[in-house]
């Protein structure tokens, strides 16, 4: 299934650039699927927190139920990772798994078919688009990317790779988003007008601050410049501090807290029930308001994004309340799903409208069943996979297209709470800039048009829930031009 050499060349170029022009598009085009005997060699960068918990423990007990793969190697900065991993990986497999601090080390040397990436926030993309230059399927843990222009990288080196790539929000492998997709696309709420998500915490230390402090973390035992990327140019260097290698979370040089934590998570959920993918104008709020712990990021925060379909979403939260969050939910002009909160479903609620605006009084409130996934982490790799073993990268559940989508809308709030700015993003160029009147205009002229609704992607339901009716009075409307009466 390998072919070391042209994986090895790889090596010889930089990722530093955009590894496909932006004039390309579509997804990858599938190549040929991998026979039975076959099997899939796997490699891990950063085998801490979720690298070990979900990535390597997750892909261990796949092996055990039989999937086609071998897990090869592990890639960390830190020794104690590297050795917690390899020999978990030992005892769960009974074969030896190599241990490497540099992984393009373990790219050159490996013969490897797929790497899941476990890393911060700031390696993603450059762990990324290398792998997908060297010819690897990959994993890559939410969020894809740190920035909107690495995003927009990662998804052009994608399509451009022909090689399968799944972001690692594992709750797009819930059966509901694609079933209230289809009800959407019917038309079964009328015209989208907006979701709602959030995401609630609370703790007595602060968030991210549960990661624990040991003393075996020092210079001697982690490779910090390594860690900080100082010669790849994603970080500064700064002299090392346990807290920042452990809590990266809190810091903005690192990650972005809870919009690229946690947001992503509920963001990327709703573009995919929804059908929406990039947005049109994003604006962002939120504070520090109690979590005066030394970190960066909020502890509150909303986004605001409003999409080109003409629908707007929402994503609240605070990490110091957790009793009373919002409730998950799609409005439509005719009615509404409502999700409730968390992420296991077993169902939603369907509530219409009142008969006077929908004109039908057959409508009832209705609870809906969903089919309920036990373990999404566990769904999430296999569905991997199999799309590696299929050779389709149209097979995952969340592509680098959602991916970049989700973190553009999430990002780009974050950067409107730290600067001040409304940002608007062009799909068709791929493009951000500051906010101005373009975007109110837009929908004032569609109005005085008397243009149609935008709709979501896929939508198939005509006009249903999207044209107002006219009353007869409304003849009467209109300026008196010279004097004289519209309606006479």
């Amino acid at each position: 299934m390998s072919s070391t050499s042209s994986r090895r060349g790889f090596l010889q170029t930089s990722s530093g650039s955009l590894a496909a022009g932006l004039a390309v598009t579509g997804a990858p085009a599938p190549s040929a699927p991998v026979s039975a005997n076959e099997r899939i060699r796997i490699g891990f960068i950063g085998v801490g927190g979720r690298g070990f918990g979900a990535h390597v423990k997750t892909l261990t007990t796949l092996h055990a139920d039989n999937r086609p793969i071998d897990l090869v190697a592990v890639c960390d900065v830190f020794n104690e990772n590297r050795d917690k991993a390899a020999e978990h990986i030992e005892s769960q497999t009974g074969a030896a798994c190599r241990k490497y601090e540099d992984y393009r080390d373990m790219f050159a040397k490996e013969n490897l078919d797929a790497v899941c990436i476990g890393t911060p926030d700031h390696w993603h993309a450059r762990q990324a688009i290398d792998a997908l230059k060297a010819g690897l399927n990959v994993y890559c843990e939410k969020p894809m990317t740190k920035s909107v222009e690495e995003a927009l990288e990662v998804m052009q080196a994608w399509k451009a790779s022909g090689q399968v790539m799944q972001v690692g929000v594992q709750s797009t492998s819930l059966p509901v988003w694609n079933q209230i997709n289809e009800m959407l696309t019917g038309g079964r709420l009328g015209k989208v007008l907006m979701y709602q998500t959030e995401f609630f915490r609370n703790s007595a230390q602060g968030q991210w601050r549960a990661y624990k402090l040991t003393p075996q973390m020092t210079p001697r035992n982690i490779n910090w410049k390594k860690w900080l990327g100082v010669e790849e140019g994603l970080a500064e260097y700064q002299d090392f501090d346990r807290a920042v290698y452990r809590q990266w979370r809190r810091f903005w040089p690192f990650g972005s807290g809870m919009f690229t934590d946690l947001f992503v998570h509920r963001t990327t959920t709703m573009l995919k029930g929804t059908g929406l993918r990039f947005p049109g104008r994003v604006v962002g709020a939120g504070g520090i308001f109690v979590e005066y712990d030394g970190r960066d990021v909020p502890d509150v925060a909303t986004v605001v994004a409003d999409f080109p379909e003409g629908v707007q979403g929402l994503v609240t939260a605070t990490m110091a309340c957790e009793n009373t969050p919002i409730r998950q939910l799609i409005r439509g002009h005719f009615g509404s799903f409502v999700l409730g909160t968390g992420e296991k479903f077993d169902g939603f609620d369907y509530i219409p409208e009142r008969p006077q605006v929908t004109r039908n009084s057959k409508l009832q409130e209705e609870r809906i069943a969903a089919e309920q996934v036990q373990n999404t982490t566990y769904a999430h790799f296999d569905n991997w996979i199999n799309a590696i073993l299929a050779a389709d990268p149209s097979l995952c559940n969340n592509d680098p297209e959602l991916g970049a989508a989700a973190i553009t809308t999430v990002i780009l709030g974050a950067q409107s709470y730290r600067q001040g700015k409304v940002f608007h993003f062009d799909e068709d160029t791929l493009s951000v800039h500051d906010g101005n009147s373009d975007w109110a205009k837009r929908w004032e002229e569609r109005s005085r048009t008397r243009g149609a609704a935008s709709h979501i992607r896929g939508w198939r339901a005509g006009d249903h829930g999207s044209v107002l009716e006219e009353p007869d009075y409304m003849k009467l409307a209109g300026p008196w031009e010279d004097g004289k009466d519209p309606g006479a």
